[in-house]
């Protein structure tokens, strides 16, 4: 498995843990939208998309199945997120 692209929309909300949402792209035919990027008192962690069941939980809809391929995963979006946050201050 290959990521061919990570796409960050900033959230700019100052009062939101939610700092950016991730679209990410694998082997250039395979894309996952609204990975969150959520901001905590130990730093920023990623949230796969997900939906609320009629228990009231919420079950991922797509996640990776190892630690390894989450790492990656989180790697390079909160590489991508960073990068984008210097864009932004920049401006």
């Amino acid at each position: 498995m290959k990521i061919s692209d990570v796409r960050i929309r900033l959230v700019t909300k100052d009062d939101s843990k939610l700092k950016a949402v991730a679209s990410v792209t694998f082997d250039e035919c395979f894309v996952v939208h609204d990975i969150k990027v959520i901001d905590s008192t130990e730093g920023a962690f990623i949230a796969m998309p997900s939906r609320k069941t009629n228990d009231g939980e919420y079950k991922d809809i797509a996640h990776p199945l190892n630690t390894e391929t989450r790492e990656i995963l989180k790697k390079a979006i909160l590489t991508a997120y960073e990068e984008e946050l210097e864009k932004a201050f920049e401006q």
